[in-house]
């Protein structure tokens, strides 16, 4: 029998095992930023406080189902650990009660699961072992009896959760307020209790729903008309009405590659050709969160904010909407998604119906084999060559979405289909991804090809966007090494957060370079104008980006923003062209108004206000349409 820790009870010893390993998740595989000594301290209590509350639970059970609790507690604890750990090494984030919803898209990850496991990660489960050991050789009777212990150990366990929370409000005030920020919520009061706060929170938004009404989609009507929307016609008004609109998402594809080299290699040739002989936005930036190529394609098609938890594409797939493929039918143009993945896929096949998509062209469609999959799936070229078909057979004018798969982490390509070296770096995922980015960049170039061949190039209006970020923070060593700094400060990060925007219109001779900060949200007001198809009514966040008379604006899901002059993100204002560090005041009258847009955009989704909202009359109506 284990007589020499009878003194002790035997939870107290499992949490204690349980905190330090929690602790050390934090500091060395989250890396959690500490900036100041409560801070620190903060950091340590919350791993501690967290083990009490749910061991203590054990004097509340009969003494022969102690031990088995205390053993399933600390295997449940550590998985839970675990999926945020593999999770936070794709995405930098931590897991949502959406994104557990999302759980059929598991069966689609493959090897980039697999990147993220590493042998080393059996060590996250050295305390359950010997918690597991300990069990076999603790003797309930020699234990100090527990019964006096009940209220005592609840109280000493609730303290010290009472003060985890009380020190990280002194820290972070309105902390459970400023919801957005999901590392700031672990580092103050720890990834469970982080994930029982997300639980209320989802409780919270089904609860919207039932209790919103029309007079929530009038007020932010009213702010989009007086703060957004332009007054203005582009000089670009009408371009492109009767024309094709093609629509190629370029996956992962960030503007850190575009114009740069590797060992004086152009990454992406094509592209920056392409450029010179476009409208190309330098500052555009991704506004995507969790949903990653969904949140892009809702936000466009939408020109709304995506969820801070999960993906509009799973957990609100059945709402109203008032996209840009349900407003061109009415104007005869059909409409099509090109994407050689499964059907279910983010849910892409309801969705698509909700957007107002007249076809989806998805992995069926496609011949998919050994020779011509990288990756995730069919190779860009291979998807390009075999999309022509379909693109042909479409009544004009049309509008068609290709989304590309191959430049998708963990970005893995043969070497006999790579045309330019790997980077040499501390992270396989920055290395292999310049290969990849150089593919998709030549699998486009064969597409133009393709299309001027085919005869559907001249009357089509071409649009390339890059859909989220490809490199995490969690590759940060590596990304300053290949830009030639110490580090990459939140500055640089938000930075990195630019994709490339280009619109290229064939025989149009005015093109050019354009330094107005831009985001993802502009494209639905912008595409819609070339078109020539007027949108005064609505309740949507962009602006027509051939329009001048709007301060630019660019707001992204974690709260950070983005003005011609000034950045903002994690409570730091940055001089935007030179990266320096400026007085707060600077960017404070806009944070308030950057946090009411995002709130402004989840009213809208949580309480599917656009039921409310009869959009060809402009004006909101007193009964809710029928589902």
């Amino acid at each position: 029998m284990l007589h020499k820790y009878t003194k002790t009870p035997f939870y107290a010893i499992a949490a204690f095992l349980f905190a330090i390993k929690t602790y050390m998740v934090y500091r060395f595989i989250f890396e959690l930023s500490i900036e100041n000594p409560l801070q620190e301290i903060i950091l340590l209590i919350n791993p501690i406080a967290t083990a009490f509350i749910f061991f203590t639970a054990v004097v509340w059970f009969k003494p022969e189902k102690q031990l088995k609790y205390t053993r399933r507690i600390a295997l449940i604890g550590s998985l839970i650990l675990y999926f945020n750990v593999i999770y936070f090494r794709s995405f930098s984030d931590f897991l949502t009660i959406p994104v557990l919803f999302q759980s059929s898209n598991a069966g689609d990850l493959g090897s980039s699961i697999l990147q993220l496991v590493h042998t080393a990660d059996l060590l996250l489960f050295i305390d359950v072992a010997i918690i597991y050991y300990l069990s076999k050789k603790v003797s309930l009777d020699v234990q100090p009896s527990l019964k006096k212990m009940k209220l005592r150990a609840t109280v000493i366990a609730v303290a010290l959760l009472v003060g985890n929370v009380v020190l990280a409000e002194m820290e972070r005030p309105m902390l459970f307020v400023r919801t957005f920020d999901r590392e700031y919520l672990v580092k103050n009061i720890g990834v469970f209790n982080y994930h029982i706060y997300d639980v209320a929170l989802h409780s919270k938004s089904k609860a919207q729903r039932v209790l919103a009404d029309g007079s929530e989609v009038k007020e932010v009507e009213e702010y989009t008309n007086k703060n957004i929307k332009s007054d203005q016609h582009s000089k670009l008004q009408g371009i492109a009405k009767d024309k094709n609109i093609i629509y190629i998402s370029a996956e992962s594809l960030q503007s850190f590659v575009i114009n740069n080299k590797l060992n004086g290699k152009e990454v992406t040739p094509f592209l920056n050709d392409l450029i010179d002989d476009s409208y190309y936005f330098e500052n555009f930036y991704h506004q995507t969160e969790q949903g990653k190529t969904s949140d892009s394609e809702f936000v466009i098609e939408n020109s709304l904010y995506p969820l801070s938890r999960g993906a509009v594409f799973f957990t609100h797939s059945q709402n109203e909407l008032n996209a840009v493929p349900e407003i061109i039918s009415d104007h005869g143009y059909t409409s099509a998604v090109f994407h050689a993945n499964n059907k279910s896929f983010w849910n892409r096949s309801v969705m698509y119906d909700t957007l107002g998509y007249d076809e989806f062209y998805s992995e069926t469609a496609y011949n998919v084999n050994d020779e011509n999959t990288i990756g995730w799936g069919l190779s860009d070229k291979a998807f390009f060559d075999q999309s022509i078909k379909y693109l042909k057979s479409m009544e004009e004018p049309y509008y068609a979405k290709f989304i590309t798969l191959t430049n998708h982490f963990p970005f893995e390509l043969p070497e006999d289909k790579q045309n330019i070296d790997k980077f040499d770096s501390n992270s396989k995922t920055l290395n292999n991804y310049f290969t990849t980015a150089r593919y998709t960049d030549e699998a486009i170039k064969q597409f133009f090809q393709k299309l001027k061949e085919s005869g559907e190039y001249k009357d089509s209006i071409i649009i390339i966007y890059g859909d989220h970020y490809g490199i995490s923070e969690y590759h940060n060593k590596a990304m300053s090494q290949y830009l030639g700094k110490e580090e990459i400060t939140p500055f640089d990060h938000i930075q990195l957060q630019r994709v490339p925007f280009i619109v290229h219109i064939p025989g149009h001779e005015n093109d050019r370079t354009i330094s107005k900060v831009s985001g993802q949200m502009d494209m639905k007001p912008t595409v819609l104008s070339m078109m020539g198809i007027e949108t005064e009514n609505g309740v949507d966040f962009g602006t027509d980006l051939f329009t001048d008379d709007v301060d630019p604006f660019v707001v992204l899901r974690d709260g950070s923003f983005i003005t011609q002059d000034y950045l903002y993100t994690r409570d730091t204002c940055y001089n935007r062209k030179s990266g320096k560090e400026v007085p707060m005041e600077k960017c404070k009258p806009l944070v308030a108004k950057a946090q009411q847009e995002l709130d402004y955009s989840d009213s809208i989704i949580y309480g599917d206000l656009l039921r409310f909202y009869n959009a060809e009359y402009n004006e909101v109506e007193t009964e809710v349409k029928s589902n």
